[in-house]
């Protein structure tokens, strides 16, 4: 099966961009330099990979010393 994007030469990525709370944005495939969403099929928030990210509990954090300060 190939890639339609692929053969149409389109510019985009296999990869899966990840959008952390700090709006840091990185992808999964390894070679992938250009992080704009337009290339990317797959978006997904840092809170869903799988085991968790260090921004959102820092986030959790955050809200949780605001609400009690």
């Amino acid at each position: 099966m190939e890639c339609g994007n692929c053969t149409r030469g389109l510019d985009h990525c296999h990869g899966t961009l990840i959008v952390h709370t700090t709006e840091f944005t990185e992808c999964t495939e390894p070679m992938c330099e250009d992080l704009d969403e337009v290339r990317h099929l797959a978006i997904v928030d840092c809170s869903a990979v799988d085991g968790g990210c260090d921004c959102v509990s820092i986030m959790d954090e955050q809200i949780v010393h605001d609400n009690v300060a």
